[in-house]
C-alpha cells in the first residue's frame, strides 16, 4: 500500500511591509468605525438600558485594537501562502467581507442608532468569522487560532447587542 507524501507548502519569506500593511489595514477599519462610535458613546449609548454583564466603556477600545492586530496577523499568515492559490484568494475575499461587516456594524448600530439592524449585521459577521476560522484552519492553523479571540469577542458582542435590543425596544 502506497503512502501519500505530505505536500510541502512553500511560504513566502517574512515581509515587514506586508505584515505591517495587514495590521494597518485592519486598524484603519477600526478607526473608520470609531468615527460613528466615539461621538455616540456619551450622547446616545449612555442613555440605553444595559444588561448587568455590559462591560465599562473603556474596555472596548483596548480590546478592539488588540483584535484588529490579531486579525491583521492572521490575514498576513494566509497571504504568505501565495496569492496565486485559489484558496488564498477565497480567504482574502472572505476576510475583506467580514471587515466590511465589522465596519458596517458601527455605522448601523452607533451611526444610525439601529439596534435591531446592528444585531442582523453582527449575526452575519459572526457567521463569516466562524467560516473564516474553519477556512483558515485548512490553510494555516496559526491564522485560525489568531481569529479565535475575535470570534469569542464578537460572540459576546452579539449577545450584548441582542440584550440591548430587548431592553430598549
Amino acid at each position: 500500500m502506497k503512502r501519500r507524501s505530505k505536500r510541502v507548502r512553500k511560504v513566502q519569506p517574512f515581509s515587514f511591509v506586508s505584515f505591517g500593511g495587514w495590521i494597518v489595514l485592519c486598524e484603519l477599519v477600526g478607526m473608520a468605525g470609531s468615527i460613528f462610535t466615539i461621538p455616540q458613546i456619551s450622547i446616545w449609548y449612555v442613555t440605553l438600558a444595559k444588561p448587568s454583564f455590559s462591560p465599562p466603556n473603556w474596555v472596548f477600545g483596548p480590546v478592539w485594537v488588540t483584535l484588529y492586530a490579531l486579525m491583521g496577523i492572521a490575514a498576513y499568515q494566509v497571504s504568505r501562502l501565495g496569492w496565486h492559490l485559489p484558496k488564498v484568494k477565497v480567504s482574502i475575499v472572505l476576510f475583506a467581507a467580514q471587515l466590511l461587516l465589522n465596519f458596517l456594524w458601527s455605522f448601523i448600530f452607533f451611526g444610525s442608532h439601529n439596534i435591531p439592524g446592528g444585531f442582523i449585521d453582527i449575526a452575519a459577521l459572526w457567521t463569516l468569522i466562524v467560516l473564516l476560522v474553519v477556512w483558515f484552519e485548512r490553510l494555516d492553523k496559526t491564522a485560525s487560532y489568531l481569529m479565535i479571540p475575535y470570534l469569542v469577542w464578537v460572540s459576546f458582542a452579539m449577545v450584548l447587542n441582542y440584550y440591548l435590543w430587548l431592553l430598549n425596544a
